[in-house]
């Protein structure tokens, strides 16, 4: 199985570590890019050729709603938002998926959760590997 490209777009560096360490422990998947913003991202989009994208939606310049509508058509890659105010049955988780996100799984903690490997790592690796088509680890 070949390894998975994942481009994580958010505005907190502490965050963008976290879901790196995390990703990055898995040997199917590795973080390809790493973006403050929407914008930033959509100028390596082409570049890095991800298969995934982990998508916050708080952030400057361009938030993760706006990218999402450029995103979609300019590339195919899956797109998983994993945000602070995407939480189940919120405004913004479906706003999320109307503009094209593949599935919503909200931060446990806040912005910056420096727990998300323990409260959600297995929710958030399993989520990639079925949008990816990838079986599922045991």
């Amino acid at each position: 199985m070949s390894v998975k490209k994942v481009m994580v777009v958010d505005d907190a560096t502490m965050m963008r570590l976290v879901i790196r360490n995390l990703l990055n422990e898995d040997p199917n998947l590795r973080v390809v890019a790493n973006c403050k913003n929407g914008k930033e991202a959509l100028e390596l989009l082409h570049e890095v050729n991800p298969d995934i994208i982990l998508l916050d939606l708080e952030m400057p310049e361009m938030d993760g709603l706006t990218f999402l509508r450029h995103a979609r058509l300019k590339c195919k890659a899956k797109i998983l938002v994993l945000s602070s105010i995407a939480t189940s049955g919120s405004g913004a988780a479906a706003k999320a998926r109307v503009l094209g996100a593949d599935a919503v799984i909200a931060k446990p903690s806040g912005a910056v959760s420096f727990d998300l490997a323990e409260k959600r790592g297995s929710v958030l690796v399993t989520t990639i590997y079925k949008l990816l088509g990838l079986p599922i680890p045991s």
